[in-house]
């Protein structure tokens, strides 16, 4: 990132700050000319060579929780000039005069990388360290840090990590990453709460996640998933993992959960003998499902409303003809890309021409060669030249400007209808679809005609 506003001058420069640097990382610089200065054209250079350095260094740091401290040297003017908060507290009015300050809230990779940004103009920036750095760059007030950080999570946010930065974005109060980690526990939302990631989060993001409307999720797999993170949670207060002390650290967060709306074979075999539930509420439940008069309970009975898919459909019209479209086990396939997040839930297929049959039907959705989702079903054609849903078992994350591959193998009456007059670009609400003809297409389908007709997804 700083490479584009300072360009290196000097190859031979460059190689030697990014030594420094290396050896500062472990507080074990030396100077190896008297005359380094000469060496380094540009005062980001010079600054560089400073980065952890002992030479000239006229305040300490004593970062890390006790046990796991490490003393970083700092220099103040460097600092203060990087940071509003380090300039109160070397130059402000109640400044102290200090030789050493602790920071025990602080991780010492995080401050590391922070002062690496200060005094080098460049952002490093790992998945182990990302959220230590940003806590970091918050406290010391380092705003192009901080939000070099969120870019970084928004970039690699995914289903397996959404409920935790969920819970770090409000801790943090970075409401677009927020709504970022919504987009993906909503459309994601099983794979999201099975994750390991989802057991870590605090109490008050878990109420606000059971609480969701558009969690787009089976009901009991938001019961079994909340009493996962009730087994953690007796982990975490030292408590034994017990059915009453899981019932316990939900506390009211159980009502939250939409038992009463699950289907009845999934209540009967899994929430009524979990034994989480007491007699009465399993009694009652029952009485719902099944009483004319069905008795008041303190949980919710209000189906959650889920997300409604899109679609885009990329061919302005269809046909059929006796000689097409037919398949005997051939590949039809499409390129696709597009300029916002979104997740594929699926595809839209033609069906027969020749009146109503059933297709076997196995779609397949990569990205450079790597399967991101697959399944194997079927459906049922009436003889329309309506489209007919195929589902992945997931929803599939695509990320913006590049090229997925969407596939589909079908198997069942020979001659069905296909798109024509195709089009390359699909405006869809305020998502843009690119298309381009496949290589893995053997059947026929291309930009211009053929299968797969339509994308299902959720934005």
């Amino acid at each position: 990132m700083a490479a584009d506003i300072f360009p290196t001058k000097k190859t031979v420069n460059a190689t030697s700050v990014q030594q420094y640097q290396q050896q500062n990382l472990n507080n074990n610089n030396t100077i190896q000319s008297t005359n380094w200065q000469g060496l380094y054209p540009t005062i980001r250079e010079r600054n560089s060579v400073m980065f952890n350095n002992e030479l000239m260094a006229d305040v300490h740091f004593v970062v890390g929780p006790a046990g796991a401290t490490q003393r970083v040297p700092g220099h103040k003017y460097v600092l203060a000039v990087g940071s509003s908060v380090f300039h109160a507290m070397f130059y402000g009015e109640l400044a102290e005069d200090q030789d050493e300050i602790r920071i025990p809230d602080v991780e010492p990779a995080a401050f590391l990388a922070m002062l690496k940004y200060i005094y080098c103009d460049e952002i490093d920036l790992g998945a182990d360290t990302v959220l230590a750095t940003l806590y970091a760059a918050k406290k010391y007030i380092v705003p192009h840090l901080a939000r070099a950080c969120v870019n970084f999570l928004e970039t690699s946010l995914s289903a397996k990590n959404a409920c935790v930065l969920l819970s770090q974005s409000c801790l943090f109060e970075e409401p677009d990453l927020t709504q970022r980690c919504w987009e993906v526990i909503d459309a994601q939302a099983e794979l999201a709460l099975k994750s390991e990631g989802f057991c870590d989060i605090d109490f008050q993001t878990l109420e606000s996640i059971l609480r969701r409307e558009t969690l787009n999720a089976k009901e009991i797999v938001v019961f079994e998933s909340a009493l996962s993170w009730a087994e953690a949670e007796c982990q975490r207060q030292d408590l034994t993992v017990t059915i009453d002390n899981k019932r316990k650290v939900l506390e009211k967060a159980v009502y939250l959960i939409r038992i009463p709306t699950m289907a009845l074979d999934d209540f009967a075999n899994g929430a009524a003998q979990s034994g989480v539930l007491t007699l009465s509420e399993t009694n009652d439940i029952f009485l719902w499902y099944t009483a004319a008069k069905k008795p008041e309970l303190q949980f919710v009975c209000k189906p959650r409303k889920g997300l409604v898919p899109q679609r885009c459909h990329r061919f302005q019209s269809c046909a059929y003809r006796s000689n097409q479209w037919r398949y005997r086990g051939r590949c039809d396939s499409i390129q696709f890309a597009v300029d916002k997040r979104v997740f594929i839930a699926g595809f839209g297929l033609y069906g027969s021409s020749c009146g109503s049959t059933e297709y076997s039907a196995k779609i397949e959705l990569k990205r450079q060669g790597v399967i991101l989702g697959q399944n194997l079903s079927k459906y049922f054609s009436d003889g329309s030249s309506n489209t007919f849903p195929v589902w992945f078992e997931y929803p599939v994350q695509i990320e913006p400007d590049t090229f997925y591959t969407a596939s589909v193998v079908l198997d069942g009456n020979e001659l069905s209808y296909f798109g024509q007059e195709g089009m390359t670009e699909v405006q869809c609400g305020k998502v843009t679809f690119q298309f381009q003809c496949s290589s893995d297409s053997t059947n026929g389908t291309g930009v211009q005609g053929g299968q797969i007709p339509e994308l299902i997804f959720y934005a």
